[in-house]
């Protein structure tokens, strides 16, 4: 039998004991076993901080985040082989889903969030405060990564959705990862681990896993750790009052059990789409997962008058839930993780079954599918009924983790709302209304016991992703018995792995250190006007000053014309009186206007766009005839992502301050934001130069670096692309599918190169075509000969749209873009450039 193997200083390993069989929660087979002596925690968690730390820390917000959109790519492609795992754990394939591919979903959901932050390693948060009447001291937040490790403690429901929604937080914000799953289910994150080692898309020492139980996990952790556990309340109290954790003040963050409510609101009777949702909530929340969910639906709260419907309804729904095997299609509900899980289950339920009646299931008697109940770990659900909810608190107290859920009912909202809270704290709670009333009534009362709470109704139905569903930009957590920890909600989750640091310094000194230009540093003069240099080229802080504008009267008429705004004060001096205004008023975005004019640099460059405004503010009147001109400074640089037909390019925020010429005082100012092209250095431009050059470089026994071309094989197949790229060739079809080919057409516009061994659709893999011309000589002149027809072509045609067989329909500029990067391609390939 293979032990579990752990990821731990740059290898893999084993425990050296015989080790704890797992077996499979269907079938009951000892199939694999889990080990940890020997393992040196010390070493493994200072391997994380340095090995790891360091690279992380060092790279920027953009460089962390689409590192884990291409993770998530990779283990996307991959997944099939962890379905196949999952079914192990008794998991169906709409639970293995939340599990595998809602893990997946949090790296991308966490690789989004990169353009919420500064193009840089550390975060600037919030807004400059000026300290000083002169604004020459001032401070900042800034927050920089923990220079420690992420020690996960892991639950055994959620294997790869518990390790990789905490791990793409704290790998986003620049810190590595050690996860302890529970040994139950280790072999599932274990698999996940070692896709993610094996994909080298993390930088060494990022993530480490040790697949077991380790006691002494917190004995030596440190002040810049952070701690994460799930599970058990009593156990996350234990390990919260680790001496360890106080001594060097660990944060600890902790997800424990939660007897989450459901609330059917008294509008929502029988024959309302609310009361439908509500019972098809409520059977998906308590067999899901075989109800092992730390979101789970634990109280069903109903009004008294509709518990026997609630009950009967809820019964129909569960006959529906057939039991059994989770490979097989008819299979709605598979086993718990072990038979000790059972076990737990059953102690639980025969605790609350003391104060409330069992009204639907049976722990004695279980109907399985392709499957023996008394192998595999397989239980009934068992829906409770408590009619007195005030007087039995057990039902607010103990935690059946499996299909168990206990209706109770209220008499009135408030009643209601007290029952929700008895639970002392949930993870969720939700209420089935469409009075949206009820609804807010129940919310801001409740909210103070919950960490998330779901309004359901008929609206919001079909979007909606239910109770049990914690999402990657909402808060995960809750307070009192769920543990008074959070954990994900966007940004938020990637601070809890930050250092918050105040500084303080002038302005000047401020803007160095944040990379955010502050208001009254000193300006760095532009050699020249700003809007001609490219994205990389551009600082915080370049500035320049324009030439002066007066307003006339004419100017500010003609534009309450153009635009429809008439407002008296632009309009009708007779009108002015008892108002703020003295004389004819320019318009706030007339001045906004007139600005742009001063500052915007007309002809075509690497400013590519505006892309809006973030903050405008007039701070006195103008009046006709004053006098402006406009100091435009870079504020920040904020990198994106390009997709569309568009060359890459990254956001400028420019600092656009607007002053009285006769007085130099600021009277209005805005942030302006433009989007700036990058440079493009990767690929050479094919001039006619720069290709007979080449040319003129190529030898008839050149050998390639790829591929088993010979050179005249690719002059051969250049000029035939020629062929086709001037129209003499375009009776094929385009080749590349058509629910991509709109992102590979786009492809062209970015400054990646081809990749090595592309496939061109027309030539045979592995085959050579048979060659057209005598000799090289020769196939040379006949290529530059189709060069020139591609060009005539599109000079006697610019506007014309030609078809190409992997990239679909081009245009003149897209054609020379297809030129570019497939010359640079061949000709790297021979090595003559």
């Amino acid at each position: 039998m293979n032990k579990i193997q752990h990821y731990v200083q740059g290898q893999w390993t084993t425990g050296k004991e015989e080790g704890t069989p797992i077996l499979d929660a269907v079938t009951g087979e000892a199939f694999t076993s889990v080990a940890i002596e020997g393992l040196d925690v010390p070493e493994i968690l200072n391997y994380g901080r340095t090995k790891g730390g360091e690279v992380l820390r060092k790279m920027t917000f953009q460089e962390r985040g689409n590192m884990l959109k291409k993770l998530a790519l990779y283990l996307t492609k991959r997944k099939d082989a962890f379905y196949d795992l999952s079914y192990r754990t008794g998991a169906t394939k709409v639970d293995s889903w939340i599990d595998i591919e809602g893990g997946f979903g949090n790296l991308f959901a966490n690789a989004s969030l990169r353009k919420l932050f500064p193009n840089q390693p550390y975060h600037v948060e919030g807004d400059a405060i000026d300290l000083s009447r002169g604004g020459r001291f001032m401070a900042h937040h800034i927050m920089v990564p923990k220079k420690g490790v992420a020690v996960h403690i892991n639950a055994f429901n959620f294997p790869v959705w518990g390790m990789l929604e905490k791990c793409a937080v704290n790998w986003m914000a620049g810190v590595p990862a050690v996860v302890l799953p529970a040994p139950s289910s280790s072999y599932l994150a274990e698999a996940v681990a070692r896709t993610i080692i094996d994909s080298g898309i993390l930088p060494e020492g990022a993530l480490q896993i040790i697949n077991g139980t380790v006691k002494n996990i917190l004995d030596t952790v440190e002040s810049q750790d952070v701690v994460t556990f799930t599970g058990s309340a009593q156990t996350g109290r234990l390990l919260k009052a680790h001496p360890r954790l106080i001594q060097e003040s660990v944060p600890f963050t902790m997800e424990a059990d939660s007897l989450n409510a459901s609330i059917l609101g008294e509008d929502a009777v029988p024959g309302t789409p609310e009361f439908d949702l509500f019972i098809k909530e409520v059977r998906k929340e308590m067999t899901v997962k075989a109800g092992q969910k730390c979101t789970a639906i634990r109280r069903i709260i109903v009004p008294e008058k509709l518990v026997d419907d609630v009950q009967i309804a809820l019964a129909k729904q569960l006959d529906k839930v057939t039991i059994g095997d989770p490979r097989l299609k008819e299979v709605r509900m598979g086993s718990l993780v072990s038979h000790q899980q059972v076990q737990a289950v059953r102690d639980s339920v025969n605790d609350l079954s003391k104060e409330a009646q069992i009204v639907y299931g049976n722990l004695d008697a279980i109907k399985t599918i392709g499957a023996d109940a008394n192998k595999g770990a397989f239980i009934s659900p068992i829906l409770l009924r408590a009619d007195h909810p005030f007087q039995n608190t057990v039902i607010h107290e103990r935690e059946a983790f499996g299909p168990v859920s206990t209706i109770m009912p209220y008499k009135n909202l408030d009643e209601a709302i007290t029952l929700a809270q008895m639970g002392k704290g949930s993870l969720v709670s939700s209420i089935a209304t469409n009075d949206d009333t009820i609804a807010k009534e129940y919310v801001i009362n409740a909210a103070s016991h919950h960490g998330r709470i779901l309004v359901l109704n008929r609206e919001s139905a079909k979007q909606s992703t239910g109770h049990g569903s914690p999402l990657p930009y909402l808060v995960h957590g809750g307070p009192g018995r769920a543990g008074g920890g959070e954990e994900m909600g966007g940004m938020r989750g990637i601070k809890h792995y930050l250092q918050r640091t105040a500084i303080q310094g002038s302005p000047t000194t401020i803007t160095e250190i944040t990379g955010i230009y502050q208001q009254n540093a000193k300006y760095k003069e532009a050699p020249q006007h700003p809007f001609k240099y490219h994205w990389e080229d551009i600082q915080p802080g370049m500035s320049m000053k324009t030439h002066n504008r007066t307003f006339t009267d004419t100017d500010i008429i003609n534009f309450s014309n153009l635009t429809w705004d008439h407002f008296y004060a632009h309009t009708d001096i007779t009108s002015l009186d008892g108002s703020i205004f003295e004389k004819r008023t320019a318009h706030g975005y007339f001045i906004i206007s007139a600005a742009a004019g001063l500052f915007v640099y007309p002809n075509k460059g690497p400013v590519s766009a505006n892309y809006g405004l973030e903050e405008c503010r007039f701070l006195r009147p103008l009046y006709h005839n004053d006098t402006i001109y406009v100091r435009l400074t870079c504020k920040q640089k904020v990198d994106r992502d390009v997709a569309s037909a568009e060359h890459p390019s990254g956001i400028v925020k420019w600092y656009a301050e607007i002053f009285d010429a006769n007085t130099d005082e600021k009277v209005a100012f805005a942030t302006v934001l433009t989007m700036v092209q990058k440079k493009q250095e990767v690929l050479t431009e094919m001039t006619d130069d720069k290709i007979n050059e080449c040319l003129y470089a190529l030898k008839e026994d050149a050998k390639p670096k790829w591929g088993i071309m010979t050179p005249q094989h690719m002059i051969e197949h250049l000029e035939y692309t020629y062929k086709i790229a001037s129209g003499e060739i375009q009776d094929f079809e385009i080749a590349t599918p058509e629910k991509i080919l709109e992102k590979v057409h786009n492809s062209l516009w970015n400054y990646d190169k081809f990749p090595k061994n592309s496939q061109f659709p027309q030539l045979e893999k592995d085959t050579l075509d048979t060659l057209k011309h005598p000799d090289l000589t020769t196939a040379i002149e006949k290529f530059k000969a189709q060069r020139e027809t591609y060009l005539g072509y599109f000079k006697e045609n610019p506007e014309a749209k030609l078809k190409n067989l992997v990239f679909g329909e081009l245009n003149k500029y897209e054609s020379y873009l297809l030129e570019r990067k497939h010359l640079n391609h061949h000709f790297e390939q021979f090595n003559l450039l």
